[in-house]
């Protein structure tokens, strides 16, 4: 009785907690990466409970409560790898970028990515929202085959100088794949109801 009690409650917070995890996976923002690791301290927080629970059940049960371990323990590592990596500044000194100016920063980080990959290179809502901090040619584009390091074109489109400084988290990098297409050369594109129609054609 224990242990059904026992595995219905944990199954029930573990599938809430994964489906709010679910939930999230659509939103790469700073907010949904401090929500995300919320959700994951809650999972370690199951497992510890699981983990006390345990000593008080005979081995049969102790065996239900690994089971359990097992499954937090996977979930978490599944969130962990699908995380935006944060950009981090890798400077000498201190940058001032003043209003309208760019820069290039660079981060330290240099990756390999398989073919049909790229790496965008995204801004902080944080810094957009609160400093007007952004990045300039959003989403940048990392390519499968280039090994140099990754630097951020960031832009200040407030009216007040902004500090950049080592170590501070600049932009997001998020892992996608792409198709690769094998271009057709024809004389006459088939016809669509668009037609040529751009740039504000189809409304304001």
């Amino acid at each position: 009785r224990v242990a059904q009690e026992l595995h219905d409650g944990v199954l029930g917070r573990m599938f809430g907690v994964r489906m709010n995890l679910d939930g999230l996976n659509n939103f790469l923002d700073e907010d949904a990466a401090k929500q995300r690791i919320s959700y994951l301290n809650e999972l370690k927080n199951i497992e510890q409970d699981i983990r006390e629970i345990s000593h008080d059940l005979n081995r049969e049960k102790s065996e239900l409560i690994n089971n359990f371990v097992a499954i937090v323990d996977n979930l978490f590592e599944e969130q962990r790898k699908t995380f935006p990596a944060r950009l981090i500044a890798n400077i000498d000194a201190s940058i001032t970028l003043k209003p309208l100016e760019r820069t290039i920063v660079k981060t330290g980080l240099f990756i390999a990515l398989p073919i049909g990959t790229e790496a965008q290179v995204r801004p902080r809502s944080g810094l957009a929202a609160k400093k007007g901090i952004t990045v300039l040619n959003s989403p940048g584009t990392v390519d499968a085959d280039y090994r140099g390091e990754i630097g951020v074109i960031l832009v200040n489109i407030s009216n007040e100088d902004f500090v950049i400084n080592d170590g501070e988290r600049i932009a997001q990098l998020v892992i996608a794949k792409h198709e690769r297409a094998e271009w057709e050369e024809v004389t006459v594109l088939s016809e669509t109801e668009r037609g040529e129609g751009g740039f504000g054609s189809t409304g304001v």
